[in-house]
């Protein structure tokens, strides 16, 4: 009876530990690794829709980026301009959100980019909606029409997203 006792003891310890955490932990409600990186965020409000534009250039490498001091890390593309006289900063997101190796780019492949241009901590980047290479592949990671980024998206709204790509 004492084993049982101990059990039920540390089973109670552990519940209460993840109800202290947050209800995020347990339902997974909240995204760790987005920190500075919200919907709602001093970094997010440079996406601004009357600097949309889009570009074409060489895929030249991926860099983490932390855009603004106590974000979470990121990553963005390294992207050589049409002209190729400029490397171009591409901001995608979160670290937590976007895998490089996940992303079916190679060195020295033509892209086209959409999304706004902004400048963050003082450097002119490209904050980008979607990359584009060819006509076969497209990585999107915010909305077209409002720049909604997908990493604060439910499970259910980004499963609706992915499936009308």
């Amino acid at each position: 009876m004492a084993t049982f006792g101990k059990s039920l003891a540390m089973g109670m310890v552990l519940i209460l530990a993840l109800c202290a955490l947050g209800p995020g932990v347990v339902y997974g409600g909240e995204k760790s690794g987005i920190e500075g990186w919200e919907i709602d965020s001093a970094y997010n409000k440079h996406y601004n829709l009357d600097e949309w534009d889009s570009f074409k250039g060489i895929f030249i490498g991926f860099q983490k980026i932390t855009p603004l001091p106590g974000m979470s890390p990121g990553i963005a593309l390294l992207v050589k301009d049409g002209d190729g006289d400029e490397v171009i900063t591409v901001h995608l997101g979160p670290s937590s959100f976007v895998n490089p190796n996940s992303i079916a780019l190679r060195k020295g492949e033509k892209v086209n980019v959409k999304g706004v241009w902004a400048e963050i901590g003082g450097q002119e980047v490209f904050m980008a909606s979607k990359v584009k290479k060819g006509d076969s592949y497209e990585f999107k990671v915010r909305l077209t029409k409002d720049g909604k980024p997908f990493w604060t998206m439910s499970p259910e709204e980004l499963a609706r997203e992915r499936k009308a790509q």
